[in-house]
C-alpha cells in the first residue's frame, strides 16, 4: 500500500513540476511577441523540458542526500544505544556489588 500512495504521490508531483514549467514557459515567451506560434510552441516546448530535466536532477541529488543523512543518523542512534545499554549494564552491576556484600552479612 505505501508503494501505491508513494506512486501516486510521485504522479502528482511529475503533473505539478509539469503545469508549473509550462505557466514558467508561457511566461517566458509573453515578451517575446516577434515569435511566430510555431516557434512560440518550441521554445516553450522546450522551455518545459528543461524545466522537468532541472526539477528530476534537484529531485536525485535531495533523494540522495536523504540517504546520506538517514545512514548518519542511524549510525548515531546506534552508538547512542549502545552506550545507553553499557550504562545500563554498569550501573546494574555497580548495584549488584553494593547489594550482594550488605546482602552477605
Amino acid at each position: 500500500m505505501s508503494g501505491f500512495l508513494n506512486d501516486i504521490e510521485g504522479h502528482l508531483l511529475l503533473a505539478a513540476t509539469r503545469e508549473e514549467g509550462r505557466t514558467a514557459a508561457e511566461r517566458f515567451t509573453a515578451p517575446l511577441d516577434w515569435l511566430t506560434d510555431a516557434q512560440r510552441a518550441e521554445v516553450e516546448r522546450r522551455f518545459e523540458a528543461e524545466y522537468l530535466a532541472l526539477a528530476r536532477s534537484s529531485w536525485q541529488r535531495t533523494a540522495v542526500r536523504a540517504g546520506r543523512l538517514r545512514d548518519e543518523y542511524e549510525s548515531a542512534y546506534r552508538g547512542l544505544r549502545r552506550r545507553l545499554l553499557a550504562g545500563w549494564l554498569l550501573g546494574c552491576a555497580m548495584a549488584l556489588g553494593v547489594l550482594v556484600p550488605c546482602l552477605a552479612r
